[in-house]
C-alpha cells in the first residue's frame, strides 16, 4: 500500500477513528487541489497572482462556512456525521480572517472533505465539487 500511494484506500472504520482535525488536514489540501485545477481549467492564461486572488474565493473560511451551510441538507447521514464532527472539534488553531463559527463550519467541510477522499468516495466527491461551482456561478459565495 505505501509504494502506491495515489491509489491508497482507507475503510471507514479506520477514518471514523481517525482525529477529524486530521481528516480537516487532508481535506483542506483536496479541496485546495480542486480549486487551483478548477482555476487554472478556466483561465489557462490568466497571471498566477491573480489565480492566488481567485482561489482565495473559495478556500476562505467565511466562503467554505457558506457553501457547507447551503450543501447541509443535501448530505448523507454519514457525510453529515462527519461534517459534524469537523465543525465541533477544538481546535489549537484560533481563526485570523474569520469568526469562530465560521472557522468551525469551514473546518467541518474540510473534515467531510477529507473523509470522502480517504474512503475513495470520488464519485460523491466529485457531485460536491460540482455543486460549489455552481454556487460560486450563482454568486452564492
Amino acid at each position: 500500500m505505501e509504494n502506491d500511494l495515489f491509489n491508497m484506500k482507507w475503510d471507514d472504520i479506520s477514518v471514523k477513528q481517525m482525529n477529524p482535525l486530521t481528516l480537516a488536514f487532508v481535506g483542506d489540501a483536496v479541496y485546495e487541489v480542486f480549486v487551483r485545477t478548477y482555476l487554472v481549467n478556466r483561465n489557462r492564461d490568466m497571471k498566477v497572482h491573480n489565480l492566488h486572488v481567485e482561489a482565495i474565493k473559495f478556500v476562505k473560511a467565511h466562503s467554505q462556512s457558506e457553501i457547507i451551510k447551503k450543501l447541509e441538507t443535501q448530505l448523507s447521514e454519514e457525510e453529515l456525521y462527519f461534517f459534524k464532527r469537523g465543525r465541533n472539534a477544538k481546535s489549537a488553531t484560533v481563526p485570523k480572517n474569520a469568526d469562530v463559527q465560521e472557522y468551525r463550519f469551514a473546518t467541518g467541510l474540510e473534515t467531510l472533505v477529507g473523509f470522502l477522499y480517504l474512503t475513495r468516495k470520488l464519485d460523491r466527491l466529485n457531485s460536491l465539487f460540482k455543486s460549489i461551482i455552481t454556487l460560486k456561478n450563482q454568486g452564492e459565495f
